[in-house]
């Protein structure tokens, strides 16, 4: 099957892994948002289309911009839909030329391409990650996601041999290199960490580190365990909109740690400055 092609190539970056739960939908909207206010152009990809959370999350911030007369920046944003063919190989070709005809479409207009992966293997996630620049995978702080990465022995903690996952990974390495000699940075971050530095916390860590020298990623911490993110998701805003959109909600310490996490996220981040006038940040 042929790989796919795009014209004019946007940097694209993609949230990825196997596991639902591990906050990707969150990370890409605060991903897609920082960037939109430092004055990238910007567009948007869903690949879960049946769960839909990235599109749900853009249509309340859609909606609640116009019932609040808000100019909130937004993304083009386009959702892709697994095929419903009987026939494997049709079903791959007809999602291969929708997501084809999305990265043409969204590349021609946006510096900047987010992808947003379903928690499952699926045709239209390898095609994804096969464009990576960045990839970003969101896992909790624990071994149950980190199994996603790898197999670990329960008594040391070593690390046995890569999960299917990280060889899916490799292998989209291998044709991101073939099709144009492009190199995929890897980024695990640690999601919704605790605040005390209990000892599962430090064998993650530990572990996870190793894993990294051995399969070649980065780590950066992730975003902690709040319920600003799940009242944020509800309206549509994310931390850099909260004074901006009145909806009086305080930015207390906690709030002003979590989108410090936000900005680290982005700052960690490789990705070359923006053509447009920066927006200010209204956050």
């Amino acid at each position: 099957m042929a790989s796919v092609t795009i014209d004019r190539r946007a940097q694209v970056i993609v949230l990825g892994n196997e596991k639902g739960g591990s906050g990707k939908s969150t990370a890409a909207m605060h991903v897609i948002v920082g960037l939109l206010r430092d004055g990238y152009r910007v567009g948007a990809i869903d690949l879960d289309a049946r769960q839909a959370t990235l599109s749900a999350y853009l249509a309340a911030r859609t909606a609640f911009a116009e019932a609040r007369g808000l100019d909130l920046p937004l993304p083009r944003s386009i959702a892709v839909h697994r095929s419903e063919r009987d026939s494997r190989a049709e079903a791959e070709a007809e999602e291969e030329e929708r997501f084809t005809r999305a990265m043409g479409e969204l590349s021609r207009e946006c510096e900047v391409v987010v992808i947003d992966c379903p928690g499952s293997d699926s045709y239209l996630s390898r095609l994804g990650h096969r464009q990576a620049d960045t990839l970003i995978t969101p896992i909790n702080d624990s071994f149950v996601d980190f199994a996603m990465l790898a197999k670990v022995d329960p008594d040391n903690h070593d690390v046995i041999h890569p999960s299917i996952y990280s060889e899916m990974v490799w292998e989209a390495r291998k044709r991101r290199f073939a099709r144009d000699r492009g190199r995929i940075d890897w980024i695990v971050m640690r999601n919704r960490l605790g605040a005390s530095e209990a000892r599962n916390k430090r064998d993650v860590g530990s572990t996870l580190e190793a894993l990294a020298r051995r399969i070649g990623f980065r780590t950066v911490k992730g975003f902690g365990e709040r319920v600003i993110f799940r009242e944020l998701y509800l309206l549509g805003l994310t931390l850099m909109d909260v004074r901006e959109a009145g909806v009086g909600i305080r930015m207390d310490m906690s709030h002003v740690a979590a989108r410090a996490e936000v900005r680290a996220l982005i700052g960690a981040i490789r990705k070359p400055p923006p053509r447009l006038e920066l927006t200010p940040d209204a956050a």
